[in-house]
Order: structure tokens, then C-alpha cells, then sequence
């Protein structure tokens, strides 16, 4: 499997593009949680929004390679 993507002449590594990709996510659900209120209900919203880009990253890898496999 290729590790690298090449944009405009400049070696990637594709676990950047979908941290870049997951970390939109996770802001889009972050607002999303914030204006439904939920935020009341979570212990620390901080270590919330960080496993929330931790297991959208794991999310778009593991499928990734499903998808491209």
C-alpha cells in the first residue's frame, strides 16, 4: 500500500490528509453538540472533542483500507 501522496511534487503522508479530514469533522460535530446542549451532560468537553478526532482519525483509516484494499 502507498503511504505517500504526491501534491504538486511534494510526498504526503496520507495519515496527514485524514488527520486534516477528521479534524473538520470533529469541529462540524462539536458545533453540532454544542448547540443541541449536550455539553451540559459530558465531564470535559477538552478530553471529549479529543477522542472524538481520535476515533473519527481510526474511523477514516480503518475504512480507507477497506475501501482501497
Amino acid at each position: 500500500m502507498n503511504n505517500q501522496l504526491d501534491l504538486f511534487g511534494v510526498l504526503v503522508p496520507t495519515l496527514l490528509l485524514w488527520s486534516v479530514v477528521a479534524y473538520a469533522l470533529a469541529r462540524l460535530v462539536s458545533k453540532l453538540i454544542a448547540r443541541i446542549g449536550l455539553y451540559r451532560w459530558i465531564w470535559h468537553p477538552a478530553l471529549f472533542d479529543f477522542a472524538l478526532f481520535i476515533c473519527l482519525v481510526t474511523g477514516l483509516v480503518l475504512g480507507s483500507t477497506e475501501l482501497f484494499s
